[in-house]
């Protein structure tokens, strides 16, 4: 009962501890005028992707049609995740032209892809638009085939966001996992038996091979790979305990370190230029692969700084004198006092994400089945005199940008309190 009541008692302080470290943190954040209103600005963008088939669809928002009651734009949501259908009969219907008994339409009544031939080859906001009525104006104007700018500006949003939060995503695991390896381990810390060498090259191989190489869509072949990498690092675990003959120190560090030079010698756009070539089709799940498989470099690198500054300092030597594992020393001792750069940079690196997504769409080798922004400024190269495809793009980019490096900038000051 002692001991429990006292694991309580601690669980309780430690609780009280952090709650009061974090309203210090959104106290010193919040105070930092810029931050406070791109914090704002990144919530706005969030809700507008949330619900951007609300916003501005071509399918109504509530429909009566021939005594059934419909919710289109809602259902919309599942039929893009692949999870439904909408009923037969409707899901090839030409929604704005069907006889409605009642209806209740978006308050964009046009989709991102939708082609309003009576409004076509570039129609200012404010020229003269053949639509029935102002609530179908373009209120930004059409691209060269009719498409609303409005609606591709809302949808623009959600792949914006999927591209920076994705890409930093899946960047973070894999730069947390070789920083990690790389500081903390070093290159004299990790022994391990020559004879699992060739068992371990073998099992990754077979790994990458059956995730990546059999047919399969890209995110089954993602967690296919991350799937049976987890077994083969389980199995040689397992095998790293028995008497395996003479062990050698694995240099996890300079291993790492390589491959980062190695990436980071080659230009980065020339590097997804020829990645995005050699993929027949790239849709969003492409490029945030993509992104996320070279945008890991500057977080690793930044973890492995601090792991090494934190493996050195006396309190982590005192957990090893005290025959802690690596794994309690690791993730209660060193790696919470060394997450600082990352959400520093992970903010700042959601911004170049975006960026590059926007170059590559702006040159035509980005995301194909959707609008993006990117693709609507580029489609303003075309003809000089469609100004609002070249200012309302570029003003969303530039704003989406310069709210998540203001965040990036909040929160080092947020986490640092001598920083100026």
């Amino acid at each position: 009962m002692v001991r429990r009541g006292g694991r309580l008692i601690y669980s309780s302080a430690y609780l009280c501890g952090l709650l009061t470290y974090r309203q210090q943190l959104w106290t010193r954040f919040r105070a930092y005028a810029p931050a406070r209103w791109a914090w704002r600005a990144v919530r706005l963008l969030v809700l507008v992707a949330l619900f951007a088939n609300v916003l501005a669809n071509d399918k109504p928002l509530y429909c009566v049609l021939d005594g059934t009651t419909y919710f289109p734009a809602f259902r919309q949501y599942p039929v893009d995740l692949g999870v439904a259908d909408y009923p037969a009969g409707l899901a090839l219907a030409d929604w704005p032209t069907l006889p409605y008994e009642r209806v209740v339409r978006a308050p964009v009544p046009y989709g991102p892809l939708q082609l309003d031939l009576s409004n076509a080859d570039y129609v200012s906001p404010f020229a003269t638009q053949r639509v029935a009525g102002w609530r179908y104006r373009h209120w930004l104007g059409t691209d060269v085939l009719g498409r609303d700018v409005l609606s591709g500006l809302i949808y623009g949003t959600r792949t914006a966001l999927l591209v920076g939060l994705g890409s930093m995503a899946l960047a973070a695991l894999i730069g947390l996992v070789l920083g990690i390896v790389a500081g903390y381990f070093g290159d004299r810390h990790l022994r391990v038996a020559w004879a699992l060498l060739p068992v371990g090259v073998i099992g990754m191989f077979l790994a990458w091979f059956y995730g990546w190489y059999l047919p399969q869509g890209l995110l089954c072949s993602l967690l296919l790979t991350a799937g049976l990498s987890g077994l083969v690092f389980f199995g040689l675990r397992q095998l790293h305990r028995l008497p395996l003959g003479p062990r050698f120190y694995l240099p996890l560090d300079a291993l790492v370190l390589r491959l980062v030079e190695v990436l980071t010698a080659i230009p980065t756009l020339l590097l997804l230029l020829t990645l995005v070539a050699i993929l027949d089709r790239t849709g969003t799940a492409q490029v945030v692969l993509i992104i996320g498989l070279l945008g890991w470099t500057s977080l690793a690198r930044y973890l492995r700084a601090e792991l090494l500054r934190i493996r050195a300092l006396p309190y982590l030597e005192a957990t090893r004198a005290l025959g802690f594992s690596h794994r309690r020393i690791l993730w209660q001792h060193a790696l919470p006092n060394a997450l600082t750069p990352l959400v520093i940079t992970l903010a700042f690196g959601i911004a170049g994400a975006i960026l590059i997504e926007s170059s590559l769409s702006f040159l035509g080798l980005g995301i194909v089945d959707t609008v993006t922004w990117g693709g609507l400024l580029g489609a303003a190269r075309q003809y000089f005199g469609a100004w609002w495809l070249a200012v309302f793009p570029g003003t969303a980019i530039f704003v989406t940008v310069v709210a998540f490096n203001l965040i990036g900038e909040g929160l080092t000051r947020a986490l640092d309190p001598s920083f100026g």
